[in-house]
């Protein structure tokens, strides 16, 4: 066993208030690091998930377009949501893959969730044919938090602003 030092003890220190632990830090900066990425992928996989499914998400939204329950700002917003996911050039071109897709995904959820609290879930489940629970509120809000980590921040708030019509 060595003797503790001043000189150890004074690292020691040093690296606790550099939010090390007292025998240094890579371990916690790598467990974080891997922790990230853990987080990282499973956001990927719900975005993956919810790409997989714009094609219904589209019939979803051209069906509201005609239902007497959306208002009619509601209804300018969802045909700007259709235009935006079809157009071939958006704020990320949608030939770079999956990232040209995440801004599509944000702003369709966004606008989905907009919906649900405005025109109420009952309105959107006549128009839907997948599964009910994939049209909850908390759904989207998981599937905008998963974009929203790789969409910069000036263009998460871009987004966000289109939607509330701002």
């Amino acid at each position: 066993m060595t003797p503790r030092t001043e000189d150890t003890e004074e690292r020691e220190t040093r690296g606790a208030r550099r939010g090390r632990g007292a025998k240094g830090g890579r371990g916690a900066r790598a467990r974080e690091k891997r922790d990230g990425r853990a987080d990282r992928a499973d956001a990927r996989s719900t975005v993956l998930d919810i790409i997989r499914e714009i094609p219904d998400y589209l019939r979803l939204l051209a069906g509201l377009i005609t239902d007497r329950g959306v208002s009619g700002i509601d209804k300018l917003l969802v045909a700007g949501a259709i235009a935006y996911v079809l157009a071939p050039i958006d704020m990320i071109p949608d030939v770079i893959p999956f990232l040209g897709q995440v801004d599509d995904v944000f702003l369709l959820t966004t606008a989905l969730e907009r919906l649900i609290t405005n025109a109420g879930a009952p309105v959107l489940l006549r128009h839907w044919r997948g599964d009910p629970s994939k049209l909850s509120i908390t759904t989207f809000r998981q599937v905008i938090a998963a974009a929203a980590l790789f969409l910069p921040g000036r263009m998460r708030g871009r987004l966000r602003r289109m939607v509330r019509g701002r």
